[in-house]
């Protein structure tokens, strides 16, 4: 049995605004496993040995429970998705109801046990070189700052995916262009978008 963390608890009880029913019953299975609970990105993460395995989610439209490398999961009942359409690594079971959950939960203490194993094992996804094009504003102002372009190449590949997605994403150079410059201090400091 995994140990609970304080701070979850004063998340699912004071903090947890949507589907807090299923949140408390994704919680009460993965206690009842191996991992830890740990309080990281605002949500709450269970761990083994250290290592992210899974977090909860509390969607618009749906509960769900995620797996870091749920793209190393076997999913032989098939219920695993992808959080959004950039995710390369982790996978979902999203509920709209404590019955499902209920229903699902020996399949979720299987791809839980599974999860552990592959860190027991140290998998690890292999990600393909960066497939994104980084939009010209970018490439000029690394181009420009010797110092900026040694830190971005030195974040992790999901820390720069995140960075050129959120770059991309605007329609306006001059938009992209602020981006850029409103978040080079944290490049610098090597950290990502959601690092605090």
């Amino acid at each position: 049995m995994g140990k609970p963390d304080r701070r979850v608890g004063v998340y699912y009880e004071q903090k947890a605004s949507k589907w807090v029913a299923e949140q408390k019953a994704f919680r009460a299975i993965l206690l009842d496993s191996p991992l830890d609970e740990a309080f990281k990105w605002r949500s709450p993460v269970y761990t083994w040995d250290g290592r992210n395995v899974s977090i909860v989610w509390g969607f618009n439209d749906h509960c769900a429970l995620g797996f870091f490398k749920g793209v190393l999961l076997k999913d032989p009942e098939g219920i695993l998705v992808a959080p959004g359409e950039n995710s390369r690594s982790s996978r979902m079971i999203a509920v709209t109801s404590t019955e499902e959950i209920e229903k699902l939960k020996p399949t979720i203490l299987a791809y839980i046990d599974e999860a552990i194993e592959l860190e027991k094992s140290g998998a690890k996804v292999d990600f393909p070189k960066d497939d994104l094009d980084y939009p010209q504003e970018l490439v000029d102002r690394l181009d420009e700052d010797p110092e900026l372009r040694e830190a971005f190449e030195n974040l992790t590949p999901g820390r720069r995916r995140g960075y050129v997605l959120h770059f991309s994403q605007a329609k306006q150079s001059a938009t992209r262009t602020n981006r850029i410059e409103k978040f080079a201090p944290r490049i610098l400091e090597g950290k990502g978008m959601q690092d605090r």
